[in-house]
Order: C-alpha cells, then sequence, then structure tokens
C-alpha cells in the first residue's frame, strides 16, 4: 500500500479487486436529485452585504490561468502583475490565490510573483490528455517543481479509469504524489470524459485514496469543464471522505466560469454541501481566465453604484 493511502481505507488499497469493490461499493448517483439540488441551490439570492463578501472571497480563490501554446514570458509576467494587484487604484480588492502556467513558464512567473504570497500552479504529467509514459510524467511534474511551482495540476489516464484499470491510475496518482514533493498536488478528473456521475464520484475517491490534496473538475480543453451538478458531487464526496478518514480534500472547478453569478452559485454550493470548512483558498479554488474582470467591475458596481464596463479594467 502507498503512503499516501490512509490508514482507515488501508485494506481498500491492497489489490486491484479490493479496489474494484470498494470503488464499485459506493452509493450510486441519483442523477434527477443531484442536478435537481444542484439548480436549486444555484437560484439562492445573494443580498448587498453578502454579495460584496462573496465577491471578495470568490478573487481570493482564483487560480488566474493562462494555458495556450502562444503564452509567452510578457503575457505571463502581466497576469501575475494581475493577480498581485487586480485593481492597482483599489488596495482593498484581494490578491487572487495562484497563477496557473505550463512548466516551461513556472520560473517566470515564480519570479514576477517574488515578495508576494501568491502561489504558483503548473499543469503537469503531459497535460491535457495525459497521453504519455509515466516517467515523462514523473519527469514533468519534477521539472515543474525544481523551476518553483508550489502546486501541481495533474490529469489522470481516463483511457485506464474507464477500462477498469482502477490500481494503474491510483499508482500513477500515487507516484506523481511523490515526485511533487512539497508542492500540493491537484489532480484533474476531466469530467466531461468520465460520461457517468457514478465514475465521477469514484474518481473522486479514488484520486484522494492516492494522496490528492485537490480534486478539480476539468482541463478547459474538453467541451463539458465544471458544472454545478458534477462540482456538488465533488463536494459531497470530500465531505464524506472527512468523515471516514478525517483528512480534509480541496475542491477546484474549471472551465468555463466566467461571470459573478457563476462564482457566487458554486460558493453557496460549497456553502451547503461540505460546509464553511471549506471556503477558504486553503480548500476550494475557481481555475479561471476571465472571471477575474468581471468580479471587478460587480464589485465596482457595488461600491459606486455604477457600471463601467470592461475599458475599465486592465486586459488579462
Amino acid at each position: 500500500m502507498p503512503p499516501t493511502a490512509p490508514a482507515a481505507l488501508a485494506d481498500v488499497t491492497a489489490s486491484d479487486a479490493a479496489l474494484r469493490r470498494h470503488l464499485h461499493g459506493l452509493p450510486g448517483v441519483d442523477t434527477v436529485g443531484l442536478e435537481a439540488r444542484a439548480a436549486t441551490l444555484g437560484t439562492r439570492s445573494i443580498k448587498t452585504t453578502a454579495k460584496a463578501e462573496a465577491i471578495d472571497l470568490a478573487i481570493s480563490m482564483i487560480d488566474l490561468t493562462t494555458l495556450e501554446g502562444a503564452d509567452t514570458p510578457g503575457k505571463v509576467r502581466s497576469l501575475c502583475a494581475k493577480g498581485a494587484r487586480p485593481e492597482p487604484s483599489d488596495p482593498g480588492v484581494p490578491q487572487v490565490a495562484a497563477i496557473c502556467v505550463y512548466p516551461d513558464m513556472v520560473n517566470i512567473a515564480k519570479e514576477a510573483l517574488a515578495g508576494t504570497p501568491l502561489k504558483v500552479a503548473s499543469v503537469a504529467t503531459a497535460f491535457p490528455a495525459g497521453r504519455a509514459a509515466l516517467p515523462v510524467k514523473l519527469a514533468d511534474t519534477r521539472d515543474a517543481v525544481a523551476a518553483g511551482a508550489d502546486e501541481v495540476d495533474m490529469v489522470i489516464d481516463r483511457g485506464a479509469f474507464l477500462s477498469g484499470r482502477y490500481l494503474k491510475v491510483f499508482e500513477e496518482i500515487a507516484a506523481v504524489r511523490e515526485a511533487a514533493g512539497p508542492a500540493h498536488l491537484k489532480v484533474i478528473l476531466e469530467n466531461g470524459e468520465l460520461s457517468t456521475y457514478d465514475n465521477i464520484r469514484r474518481a473522486s475517491w479514488l484520486a484522494m485514496l492516492a494522496g490528492a490534496d485537490f480534486i478539480k473538475t476539468s482541463t478547459g480543453k474538453v467541451s463539458v469543464n465544471a458544472t454545478l451538478p458534477n462540482t456538488l458531487l465533488m463536494l459531497e464526496a470530500v465531505r464524506d471522505f472527512r468523515a471516514a478518514t478525517g483528512r480534509q480534500i480541496g475542491v477546484k472547478p474549471a472551465g468555463g466560469i466566467r461571470t459573478t453569478k457563476d462564482a457566487i452559485k458554486y460558493l453557496v454550493l460549497v456553502n451547503e454541501t461540505a460546509g464553511p470548512d471549506w471556503l477558504s483558498p486553503d480548500w476550494f479554488r475557481l481555475g479561471a481566465s476571465s472571471l477575474l474582470n468581471d468580479l471587478l467591475m460587480q464589485r465596482q458596481k457595488l461600491a459606486t453604484g455604477r457600471y463601467s464596463g470592461p475599458d475599465y479594467v486592465t486586459v488579462d
């Protein structure tokens, strides 16, 4: 058993058969109930004072992200400056949680963020498809950490998972966990490719058993990314995992979260499902590239009564 598996569930990871029995023994997901609850929570009304607090909390939870083939050192430095000082004219605006980049840009981000508390997160393990041999994935992870990454976002082998090779996925996550050393490990499930809610629940538990510090919905590179129902399901999983093991795991929805209204729906989901213990950047993140601008505009509107529009916020 890898050292990352919680002692309370040691027998679960003793063999492929045991792991399969555990994952397939998890309660089946009531699709209608899950989607109805997510829809209901998404309609909760947030009043002005609470909305202002929610906007600042959401800003502080953002992993401000650029993951494009056309990324340049200049773009990364600009993004770091924005994350550290989202609104230059208002020092009261919180900083974001982290800047997320490809491994070859980690050193650029680390230098740009020197002297700030912001974390540098790096995608690794042949992101986004994950189609590479394990030694390549481990080298990718070690390179990112050596360059200064505080957090590593890895992708699981969806092909292995969907073909039922759960122990292979488990062992790969555990190996990346070891290679990441002191860096926090976020495990990307790529929910849009897992096909069913039952698979999302199983993948969530598999990742947590293998040593994930966070479970993450998606890469942002497929047609279905973060949704309220699949995030709700993952929040239930981390809540139940803590009850079973005493270990708290974070959750990161990513991809498609673009508006303040969207972000607040996710915060309500966290509070009502996992509870207030998760309402912190230490335990909940929002993976986004354009969300910050809308949060800044809505924050300004609450403060001044005027909606200035996108021309009045800095370009990412």
